[in-house]
């Protein structure tokens, strides 16, 4: 049994095509296959069904799968121990940020980070929370940015910073003429929201704790992005939450429709994750120093009150 054998397994499991699982491992299909079949003749054990289409892991492949996925990983932190000994911090690494903060802290730190740090060669995905999870626990990540907390037992959390939501209120809305909101005011039937898979939305609901399934609303209006919450909303369709980063580059005039919290102000906690497995961890202290350094002067509320990322 070798470490490539796994690698290929992995790579099956994940693609459920031998041809492209192949090419993604940069070797010709029989090459791939023979190896395959090698560690299934070793074992006595059938891995994949080849009957069904697209393939399909057996029962015992799936728990050799998650055993093939912990060994493969272990392997890569033979490297690591000498990276870190070396001081080396380099090499690819790829890294998720979900879509309420990529537009918004990117440009904050990358810049930054690729100046003092030439040697790392980042791969950046905007991507949901739940396909960040997944991604990290199939070793497809090496860390993300997220909202936390997500109590999940195989991701570790390191918070970077705590940002408050802030009221997006047009001028003829209820809670427009408040110099300053209670959480207690907000009333999800009248706000905008994004589209379902954002965590972000979900933090807002848990805020609300109003969520009415039965409401007299003629319509509900969702979106993918902040930007678009922001222009219902001056059309007069209801109010919003947007982050405080978002609030930082908005025009003058839709700034004097922003309104923040009486103390604590509601915030979400957005951190830095990683597979427990704590693989390249040079990289992501490196990027949580650069990261933290940069934030720590645009955002300086201190009284917060953390919202949970996950719907209760």
């Amino acid at each position: 049994m070798t470490i490539t054998q796994l690698y290929y397994v992995l790579a099956v499991a994940e693609n459920q095509n031998f041809t492209k699982a192949a090419e993604k491992c940069f070797v010709t299909q029989p090459t791939l296959s023979m190896q395959i079949q090698k560690l299934e003749e070793q074992l006595e054990v059938q891995i994949f069904d080849r009957s069904k289409k697209p393939i399909e892991l057996t029962d015992v492949g799936r728990k050799i799968v998650n055993q093939a996925r912990n060994i493969v990983n272990e392997s890569y932190r033979i490297q690591d121990i000498v990276d870190q000994q070396k001081g080396f911090i380099g090499g690819e690494f790829k890294l998720g940020i979900i879509p309420t903060v990529m537009p918004t802290l990117l440009p904050m730190f990358l810049k930054s980070f690729i100046k003092k740090h030439p040697k790392v060669k980042l791969k950046i995905e905007e991507l949901t929370t739940e396909e960040i999870i997944t991604r990290i626990n199939d070793g497809h990540l090496d860390a993300a940015i997220a909202a936390t907390p997500l109590e999940n037992e195989n991701i570790k959390e390191r918070v970077l910073y705590f940002e408050p939501f802030v009221s997006y209120i047009p001028k003829n809305h209820r809670l427009h003429g408040n110099k300053k909101i209670e959480i207690s005011e907000l009333d999800i039937n009248d706000m905008l929201l994004l589209e379902d898979g954002h965590c972000f939305r979900d933090g807002v609901i848990n805020l609300c704790k109003a969520f009415k399934s039965n409401s007299e609303d003629k319509f509900q209006l969702e979106s993918g992005s902040i930007e678009t919450l922001i222009k219902l909303s001056n059309e007069g369709l209801g109010m919003t939450l947007l982050p405080y980063l978002h609030t930082l580059d908005i025009n003058e005039k839709e700034k004097e429709n922003l309104h923040f919290f009486n103390d604590p102000s509601p915030a979400r906690e957005v951190s830095l994750i990683y597979h427990k497995s704590e693989l390249k961890m040079q990289i992501i202290e490196a990027l949580q120093d650069v990261i933290s350094g940069i934030i720590r002067g645009a955002i300086t509320f201190q009284n917060v009150k953390i919202i949970s990322p996950i719907v209760k």
